[in-house]
């Protein structure tokens, strides 16, 4: 999973980096409404964290501009502020999600997965596919009852393939939803060693990593 995160108090922009890094989640930070107009212009995410007070406008008019500009990212709004009105202020300009600060970054990423949860045809919290069950707010994958022990990458990666079972994914592709704008430089070569890994420790699940020569790679059931 791949987020945005507008906020502007470095102290908890720093937090919730840290936490999603734990989590396996890429997480870019834009401190204004401006860098955040820059991300979303050249970057696909799978969720927008949406403070309200930035520094050079508001979160609301950041979040009215991407609904006209057709960006359908799920976006969770950050505020101090607990009137009812601006929940419903911004739930009228397409949040879909809101969250009073401070809070605990353990609620935050369990709604980020529904939020995307929302997004999936399939909706319940565990996907199971073949012996592969996979549990994305537990942050557990098992074979047959038994846990695979997957870094938070392979995690990600396994996530990622899952969720889009049946389709093709490019190298590229795979590296934009893995690592955020200011992890260090990453080459395909990172992709082709996370898919090899990931593919031993599926054997027996009757779930297979197949390679597409020139295409990338798409999740098959044996």
């Amino acid at each position: 999973m791949r987020v945005l995160l507008v906020e502007d108090a470095q102290d908890l922009a720093d937090a919730t980096q840290a936490r999603f890094r734990q989590s396996g989640i890429a997480c870019d930070l834009a401190a204004t409404v401006a860098d955040a107009r820059d991300y979303l212009s050249v970057q696909r995410y799978d969720a927008v964290i949406l403070d309200i007070n930035l520094p050079d406008g508001t979160g609301t008019e950041l979040l009215r501009d991407m609904r006209t500009q057709g960006h359908s990212a799920p976006v969770m709004m950050l505020t101090a502020q607990f009137s009812v009105d601006d929940k419903l202020s911004a739930f009228s300009l397409g949040a879909d999600d809101y969250l009073v600060k401070p809070f605990d970054h353990r609620e935050l990423e369990a709604r980020l997965h529904v939020l995307r949860r929302r997004e999936a045809p399939d909706r319940s919290g565990e996907i199971t596919l073949g012996a592969l069950a996979f549990n994305p707010t537990a942050g557990t994958a098992s074979v047959g009852g038994q846990r695979l022990d997957l870094t938070r990458r392979e995690f990600s990666l396994l996530g990622t393939l899952l969720r889009g079972r049946e389709q093709v994914f490019s190298k590229e592709r795979l590296i934009e939803d893995l690592y955020a704008f200011d992890d260090a430089d990453v080459g395909v070569n990172a992709i082709e060693l996370y898919v090899a890994r990931l593919r031993k420790k599926l054997a027996g699940s009757g779930v297979a990593i197949r390679t597409l020569r020139g295409l990338g790679y798409r999740l098959d059931h044996e």
